[in-house]
């Protein structure tokens, strides 16, 4: 795999926030069409492409896809912000898809969405606000939010009593933590979790889920991953887990402000403003989301337009480590592929 050209491209937000996509292409013209890749919470567009054989851009490159990273709002690699998925519903994914589109002239696009990036783009699917998306691959959680009942009690009771101490909370805490809470909120980690000698993979456990750890197994991702995930998470804002909160509570995506952004307040009884094909994706063992997550959109959509839809639970992986797990290459991408081929 040889990466002939990759390009660094602003778009700008709705609310004029400077993002970017990053394109990457290889040997091969492009021939199947842009696709759009989404991030999660507190990570960038680089989570998709970790130190393994042959990551997920490696695979969509070498089939002919035009691939389109989206560094959206929640990036670690811009400037913190207290977002919320309201905010990158609206000003952020429907002008990254436009960017895409004023850039390879493609009426369509495709798109693989994972966390974050998956409830917020959702969120914009489902408003009417992507109309070009034609195919959409969901990883861990899209329109239903069910977690672990450890991580219901953090968010009920502990994100409040955070937000008045910090705007922000970080996995990078774990081998910098920059504040006397920072220090404190690691030594209680450390105290609870003993997987591994990284406390930074202990930090992502403790931000993002209930599991030791919560996004991946550790037989899952190779030692160079597992290293490299120390520079892949930083901040998080309060301001997402407080929508959260209210959307776990709810159990589905319901606006922050609905008011103000003018998204429906609950996306689970506001009918679809999309034909676009929705394959959810979920790891059997899960810790930040719960498998039931995607079990339940699938049925959502399922009932709406019959055996369109597909559903994917994954037997031996957890959340993360679907993309970057040292057997992802074999075990998930091609049938992603697959999928967004439309041939399954």
């Amino acid at each position: 795999m040889v990466i002939l050209e990759e390009r660094v491209i602003p778009y700008t937000s709705k609310d004029n926030m400077v993002l970017n996509l990053i394109n990457v292409r290889g040997a091969k013209e492009a021939h199947q069409g842009p696709v759009i890749l989404v991030h999660g919470a507190g990570v960038r567009a680089n989570i998709f492409r970790p130190p393994v054989r042959r990551n997920l851009v490696h695979a969509l490159v070498d089939h002919g896809y035009d691939v389109w990273l989206s560094n959206w709002r929640g990036s670690i690699d811009l400037p913190p912000n207290e977002w919320t998925l309201d905010q990158a519903a609206c000003f952020d994914h429907p002008e990254a898809v436009k960017k895409i589109q004023a850039e390879t002239g493609a009426s369509k696009v495709k798109a693989i969405i994972h966390c974050q990036g998956s409830t917020s783009f959702t969120m914009s699917v489902l408003a009417g606000l992507l109309p070009q998306v034609e195919t959409i691959i969901s990883n861990a959680v899209s329109l239903f939010t069910i977690v672990p009942q450890w991580s219901r009690v953090k968010l009920k009771y502990a994100v409040p009593l955070v937000a008045e101490l910090t705007p922000f909370i970080s996995p990078a805490w774990g081998d910098n933590p920059p504040t006397v809470f920072a220090k404190l909120i690691r030594a209680m980690v450390k105290m609870g979790h003993h997987e591994c000698d990284n406390d930074v993979c202990k930090m992502v456990s403790f931000t993002y889920g209930a599991g030791c750890p919560a996004l991946w197994r550790h037989k899952n991702i190779n030692e160079q991953t597992h290293e490299w995930v120390r520079k892949e998470f930083a901040d998080v804002p309060l301001s997402f887990f407080k929508q959260m909160a209210r959307c776990v509570h709810r159990g589905n995506l319901i606006s922050y402000d609905p008011i103000v952004s003018g998204l429906p307040l609950d996306f689970s009884v506001h009918k679809p403003q999309t034909d676009a094909r929705f394959i959810f994706y979920t790891g059997k063992l899960n810790r930040c989301f719960l498998p039931e997550s995607q079990i339940r959109a699938f049925k959502f959509f399922d009932k709406l337009r019959p055996n369109y839809h597909a559903l994917e639970v994954l037997e031996h992986y957890s959340h993360l480590d679907i993309f970057i797990g040292e057997r992802a290459d074999k075990d998930i991408f091609p049938k992603m592929l697959a999928y967004l081929d439309g041939k399954i």
